[in-house]
This record gives C-alpha cells, structure tokens and sequence, in this order.
C-alpha cells in the first residue's frame, strides 16, 4: 500500500526539524525544570502518545504522518511502534517508547527530574519513529535516495545534539529491528524481501550483514530454547526466517567471492566473514546439504550460494577460524537472543535505569571486530547485563522459566565447534 505522494519527504523534514539545531536540548530542559522525574515523564508519555512535541517555542505535529505509516505498515503485516504482549497474548496498545517510559516511571518516579533519562527518551522514542519510516522507503520517490536520507537522520539523532545513546550503526538495521518483533500472522516479510532487493547492492549489502548476524543468535536461542535442539521443528516454526537467511548468506558469500578475486584483505572483508559464519551456526546443514522445505521457495538462491561456498570453502573455513571463541575476547557466538528488538529495548533500559548512555550499538553486539580489549570488555559488559536481566525477568517458554538473552562463552564454543563440523561434511 503506497501513502499519498510527497508523504516520505514531508515526514522526513519534519523529523528533521526536531533532529537539528537546539530543539531537544530545550525540550529536554523544559521536562527537566518539573520537581520530579515521574512528573517529567508524565508530560513526556502525553507528548509520546499523541506523537507530538514540544520544546524551545516549536510545536511539531508528526501525528498525522506516523498515523498514517503505522496503519499502512500494519496493513502489511507489521507492528513496528507496538511490542507484543505474551500475557495478554495480543499487540500492547501502549507504543515500545510508552512501555518503556512507564517501566522507568514505576523504578525511578520518585527520584528528581534527570535531563540524562528525559534525553534517552525522547531519541529512543524517535528512533522507532525512524525505525517505521525505514519500512515506508518504497513508498514514493527512490527507495535508494529515501534510505539514505533515513541515514542521514539517524545520524543527526546519534550526534551530540541527543543524548548520547547509540541504537544501530546503520539505516539499514533500522529494518532489521522494526521487523523483529512475534507477529501472529507473518504474511509481510515475503513482500518486504522482494522490495529489498530494489535495494542498490551496497544497501543490500549492509541488510544481509545485519540480517546473517542477528539472525545467527536468533536461531541459536531457539534451537536451545523454543525447540529442544529439535532442529526439524525450528525449520517447519521458522518459514519467514529461513528465506530471509538464505537470502543474506547469497548476498554475504558473492561480497566474499567478489573480494576473494580483488585480493580485498582488512575491515571490510572480516566483517562479511564473521557474518557469514555467524548465520551459518544456526543451521549450517539446511544451506550446505539437502534443502528443507522452508527453503523451497527460494532453491535458486540457494543453488547459488551453495555454488559460490564450494567454490570458496577452503579459504573460508580457514579464515572462520580466526572467530573461535576464546576467553576475555567478545564474541557473537556465544550471544543468543529471541529478537533483536528486546536486545535493543533491554540496553536503553538500562542505560535510563543508570541514567547514562551506552555507547555501544546494536550491531557492536553482533560482531567481535575490532577485538580490541577494550571493546571487547564492554560488549561482554553489555552482553551480561542484559543477561542479568533477562534472568530476572525470565519468559514462560515450553512450561520453563528461561531467560531471552544469553551470552554463554562455552556455549559460543560449542557453536563453533557444531558449525565447522556440519561444513566440512
């Protein structure tokens, strides 16, 4: 469903109003002025709820536009502004900015009004707001063009003009988190995986790194988790996912080939290594031996990656080898989660909890590049804190009490070891 022409563009310059010059730091000081954080945020939760904000003498309205982009987007099968309640077993009628402000409301209300957690709130209320644009692209205008000027808007949030926090490193995984959330009926992401590929090649790129990473760590939780290692099971539940992993690894391994014949060494190639082993341990033997019916859909895809591994395998096994885990070195392998979304959620939580940005993104948590110590000390910081909280707050999953995000060296390890295995089978 395509909105009204000139709709992208409208919205975008709206938010771009809000994004530039001192507009947050006065809303910010203006909710930070009340006697208490919970009055602060009460003002805020109103201005959340009608998509409206306030600050510095402005009054910019998004209302109407992001009405307009979550009924369209809902009509295509996606709930990006609204989480879903387990509980209730239904979509939460309070947006995920809302949900999280109240949590806060409830944990730290009483405190005094603290311009850090009023500063994290608003950018994160507005990066779901890019987040619902990032799937509104192909609306009207130049996907291309329109995904770029989303980029250009998360980084103007994630400057100094903001608070602080970092979400994700790039437009594209704005996509990635705003389709990572339980949707009962899943009948969005087989459109949405042929708009991508209107993508440019670097833009599709980008989404098939994000994608091959998460996920990895996504079907890694369930294997452990959802499906009692019943791997049969995780297929015939995951028949959205699996197209999508497909088509990330064909996208990962042809940059690979591509690099391969240049002679490419560095960032760049390490980056779509590590991605590709990362989507390759959750199921390495649904994409290097006999096809599962999740991927009947997409044999030509397959056939093609399957095509360019062979062809690269003995230099790919030897460089998957530099990501084994080891001890006091961060890595993605031993990160297990159900969505990525909550990953995200559960750092701004925190951060707003401390009253301190993390100064990590989502995809740090994906990757153990650079490897620097330091780096890697606060990705395993972050990784168990959420962990920490994940156990405290444990979901209900086959009549167990589990935590929906794990870091767990040893069974990073054991990732490994099962994935390098089933490839050289």
């Amino acid at each position: 469903m395509r909105s009204s022409g000139g709709a992208f563009d409208t919205g975008c310059a709206l938010l771009e109003t809000v994004l530039s010059g001192s507009m947050r730091r006065e809303l910010i000081a203006d909710l930070s002025s009340e006697a208490t954080l919970g009055a602060s945020l009460q003002r805020l939760r109103a201005g959340m709820r009608a998509n409206v904000l306030s600050g510095g003498g402005r009054h910019i309205a998004l209302e109407r536009i992001v009405n307009a982009y979550d009924r369209d987007t809902r009509q295509e099968g996606f709930h990006v502004l609204n989480d879903w309640d387990g509980r209730a077993d239904r979509v939460s009628d309070d947006s995920i900015a809302v949900d999280v402000l109240g949590y806060i409301d409830r944990m730290r209300g009483g405190d005094a009004a603290d311009p850090a957690v009023v500063a994290i709130l608003i950018d994160y209320y507005l990066f779901n707001i890019l987040a619902l644009f990032s799937l509104r692209v192909w609306d009207d205008g130049d996907p291309d063009e329109n995904l770029d000027r989303i980029a250009q808007l998360l980084r103007m949030l994630q400057n100094t003009g903001g608070s602080g926090q970092l979400f994700v490193s790039d437009a594209e995984t704005l996509i990635l988190i705003a389709t990572s959330h339980f949707e009962i009926q899943e009948r969005g992401y087989d459109q949405l995986l042929a708009r991508v590929r209107e993508l440019s090649a670097a833009h599709q790129l980008n989404i098939a790194l994000g994608h091959a990473a998460s996920m990895g760590s996504h079907l890694r939780f369930g294997f452990e988790a959802t499906y009692g290692r019943d791997t049969i099971v995780m297929r015939d539940d995951n028949v959205a996912d699996y197209p999508w992993l497909c088509y990330a690894l064909d996208v990962v391994v042809a940059a690979y080939a591509r690099m391969r014949a240049s002679g490419v060494s560095g960032p760049d190639r390490e980056r779509v290594v590590e991605a590709l082993l990362n989507g390759l341990s959750a199921d390495a033997r649904a994409f290097v031996g006999e096809a599962p019916p999740a991927l009947s859909r997409l044999r030509t895809d397959l056939a093609r990656f399957q095509d360019a591994f062979l062809a690269c395998k003995a230099d790919l096994l030897n460089e998957f080898e530099s990501y084994r885990p080891i001890d006091r070195r961060f890595s993605p392998l031993s990160f297990f989660f159900n969505f990525s979304h909550n990953v995200l959620k559960g750092t701004v939580v925190d951060a707003l909890l401390r009253g301190e940005p993390w100064r990590l993104t989502f995809n740090d948590l994906l990757t153990s590049l650079p490897g620097t110590e330091d780096t890697s000390e606060a990705k395993t910081l972050l990784a168990s804190t959420l962990m920490t909280y994940a156990r405290l707050n444990p979901d209900r999953i086959r009549g167990q009490l589990m935590p929906v995000i794990v870091y767990d060296p040893q069974a990073g390890r054991q990732a490994f070891g099962t994935t390098m295995r089933r490839l050289r089978e």
